[in-house]
């Protein structure tokens, strides 16, 4: 595999930004993507949504006032508002030029997991979003103490049930073992003393807000400190503790490439991240740019988004069913804002169980035959309201290849953009599908390279980068 393709998927989620990795360089590619630009316009699907805590009240007396059959037609209305959501952060996350802000949100989202299944507030789990994607490489503290304050994980997190002489220790253990130290490196006491400085911390219009009469002002004991601390006065104590860079520059190095990073390297980076005081775009740039003078390639299994973005671009799809691509995710386990509990994905092999490829093969199979993603799929996914029409939909999938090229040089090209490796028996597996006397101006030439392309993605070789 080129470089630039292989880079375009760890830094994306696909192979579309190669081009511009080989014409830019990858310092320059970065630096384009850490300034593209926050779409902060409201979505469409949460104008006429309740964002204010009054306007969630009057929304909730409204609802009471309704027969249940209206009541009904509301509610439905508002859970389908997530689903609205999930398809307009995929199509961020396929459409936008330098796509490694969305590969970053993604991450954060996995490390301060929060879920729709139990914040039914959309316009909540739109905050958080936002949230992750405006300091998506900003300060890792910074960004800590927004998390912590946001409705969203007061709310994931119990901390609306933590109140002074009443706690609930949910948001501070998780601060600690998930957010940022990782287990061994605090307290119980930590956990308590933080439970009490967290106590009052509740729903806010732009975020959490401490409640006078519910909040804790008494002294407390955060690792070896005293005072009357608050959120801010935790994570700024946390931030100054020995190991705090490791769990943190870990988990990226598995995010963006590789399923077992060293512990040496994890070290490496870590002591780098706490020298740039927690600032991320630094820390990204001497991973990217040190990891990629490496020959590193096959040490990461993609994820569902990798693989079904990828699928997309490589067939030019533009007419695919988004309800049926978010439905395929969910059933890979990577369901946006629906991680299984708050640790979020293992990733790893996880994204490779014997039904996860047997997925990924059906739904290969489907769109290389030019078929919208649908119930049809052998289980690969299930809508039960799929409309029975677009079950039988043909979409328009082409490939890209050289017209000049002979059978060789374009199984070559293809190998070069999707496989880390080529075996003797894949090169003539290959080569039986695309005979010496392929010619590339036949009319069904570009059936004869999809056939060669839904073949590569079936190869172990080519669930790895």
């Amino acid at each position: 595999m080129k470089k630039s393709n292989l880079w375009s998927l760890r830094l994306g989620f696909s192979g579309k930004q190669a081009d511009e990795i080989e014409k830019l360089g990858l310092e320059k590619f970065l630096k384009k993507s850490y300034d593209s630009k926050v779409d902060k316009q409201l979505p469409a699907f949460l104008e006429d949504s309740p964002k204010t805590l009054n306007e969630l009240k009057e929304y909730t007396q409204y609802l009471k006032k309704l027969d249940p059959e209206e009541r009904m037609k509301i509610q439905k209305k508002v859970t389908n508002s997530i689903g609205e959501f999930k398809k307009w952060w995929f199509e961020k996350m396929k459409n936008d030029e330098f796509p490694l802000r969305e590969k970053m949100v993604c991450f954060w989202h996995n490390h301060f997991v929060v879920s729709s299944s139990k914040i039914t507030t959309t316009y909540w789990i739109y905050q958080h979003n936002m949230i992750l994607r405006e300091n998506a490489f900003g300060n890792f503290k910074e960004i800590t103490k927004k998390i912590v304050k946001s409705n969203a994980m007061v709310k994931y997190l119990d901390n609306i049930d933590n109140k002074k002489g009443k706690y609930n220790e949910n948001l501070s253990r998780e601060l600690l073992e998930l957010f940022t130290i990782g287990i061994g490196n605090y307290t119980e006491e930590d956990v308590k003393n933080g439970a009490r400085a967290l106590a009052g911390l509740n729903y806010g219009d732009d975020g959490a807000v401490y409640k006078k009469n519910l909040e804790d002002d008494s002294s407390k004991a955060y690792f070896g400190r005293t005072g009357n601390w608050k959120a801010d006065d935790l994570v700024d104590i946390i931030f100054e503790q020995k190991n705090i860079p490791y769990l943190i520059t870990r988990k990226i190095l598995k995010w963006f490439l590789y399923d077992k990073p060293s512990e040496e390297s994890v070290r490496y980076y870590g002591d780098y991240f706490r020298k740039v005081n927690f600032e991320i775009e630094p820390l990204l740039t001497k991973i990217f740019t040190e990891e990629y003078a490496k020959n590193i390639s096959g040490n990461k299994i993609k994820d569902p988004l990798i693989y079904i973005i990828q699928l997309i671009d490589e067939l030019n799809l533009k007419d695919y069913n988004e309800t049926m691509i978010i439905a395929f995710l969910r059933k890979q386990g990577m369901d946006f804002y629906s991680q299984i509990n708050v640790k979020g994905w293992d990733g790893g092999n996880s994204w490779l169980t014997s039904q996860i490829y047997l997925q990924r093969n059906n739904t290969s199979d489907l769109l290389c035959k030019r078929q919208n993603v649908s119930k049809k799929a052998a289980n690969t996914m299930i809508e039960e309201n799929q409309d029975k029409k677009k079950e039988s939909e043909k979409v328009q999938a082409r490939i890209d290849f050289d017209s000049e090229g002979n059978n060789k040089t374009i199984i070559a090209e293809l190998s070069n953009r999707l496989l880390f490796t080529v075996s003797d028996s894949m090169q003539k597996d290959m080569e039986n599908l695309l005979k010496y006397d392929f010619d590339p101006k036949n009319p069904n030439a570009n059936d004869a390279v999809i056939r060669v392309f839904n073949y590569i993605t079936k190869l172990p070789e080519y669930q790895l980068i």
